[in-house]
């Protein structure tokens, strides 16, 4: 009888799992029928049919004796969201901030990375960023992540982007946001200047006390090491603010 109903289930994103009376049973990719199972569903109908869960259950390829592997894959997506984790590139970070195993973490890496040479071969144009607008609309994939996340898009002199960094994850405080991991991709990359940017899950735009002190830090300090901090911004669901920061100190 359960064999039967699960043979028929259509797989979406968000059904994880079957529920039973008294029983809640992970739907597992081999319980699928063959049309919906990410790897046959590629070769049958090609790459753009899969989400973007599906064609990383596709690069994981299993999951793990706690987590399936749609499963893992749908929770790396939601929690750290797509941009975040493409431009992720240490695999021990990536580890430790999802609970995945270390192999895990080093395929979804070595994937993105793969990806990016590929299009940086390909001549394909960069991106520019000069207002807080701008930021916004290319960093609107954290509007739904559960964690507070912090992110440097570090430019070039002539507002190009060359690098887009996940600085922390967890709520921003002095002891959790050191200049020094500001700053060093802004020297690694030989950025002229940076714009961070971080969440507020709760929905609200407004900066608290935390974020303009922590700010004013890092201005001062940008200062000094030549690296103009642009702005940063909070990014709520649909809306988004400039911290404020006193300049001219």
């Amino acid at each position: 009888m359960t064999t039967k109903i699960l043979s028929k289930y259509v797989f979406q994103e968000s059904d994880l799992f079957l529920d039973v009376p008294d029983k809640k049973y992970v739907l597992r990719v081999r319980d699928l029928e063959d049309v919906n199972k990410p790897r046959e569903k590629m070769i049958q109908s090609g790459p753009d049919t899969l989400s973007l869960a599906e064609l990383l259950a596709v690069i994981l390829n299993v999951g793990t004796k706690k987590e399936e592997v749609m499963q893992m894959a749908s929770r790396i997506l939601k929690e750290y969201g797509d941009k975040n984790i493409a431009n992720q590139t240490d695999p021990t970070v990536l580890a430790q901030d999802l609970d995945i195993p270390i192999g895990k973490a080093c395929q979804i890496v070595a994937t993105f990375t793969l990806g990016k040479k590929f299009f940086k071969s390909n001549g394909s144009g960069s991106i520019t960023i000069r207002s807080a607008k701008d930021a916004f609309d290319y960093l609107k994939d954290m509007r739904d992540l559960p964690k507070e996340h912090l992110r440097g898009l570090y430019l070039n002199s002539r507002y190009q982007l060359i690098r887009d960094e996940v600085i922390s994850i967890g709520s921003l405080t002095s002891n959790v946001v050191h200049p020094r991991e500001v700053f060093k991709p802004a020297l690694d990359y030989s950025a002229v200047a940076v714009i961070l940017a971080h969440n507020h899950p709760s929905g609200s735009p407004k900066p608290s006390t935390a974020d303009i002190e922590i700010t004013a830090q890092l201005v001062k300090a940008g200062k000094i090491l030549g690296v103009e901090v642009l702005d940063h911004i909070i990014i709520a669901k649909n809306k988004f603010s400039s911290v404020p920061a006193n300049y001219h100190d």
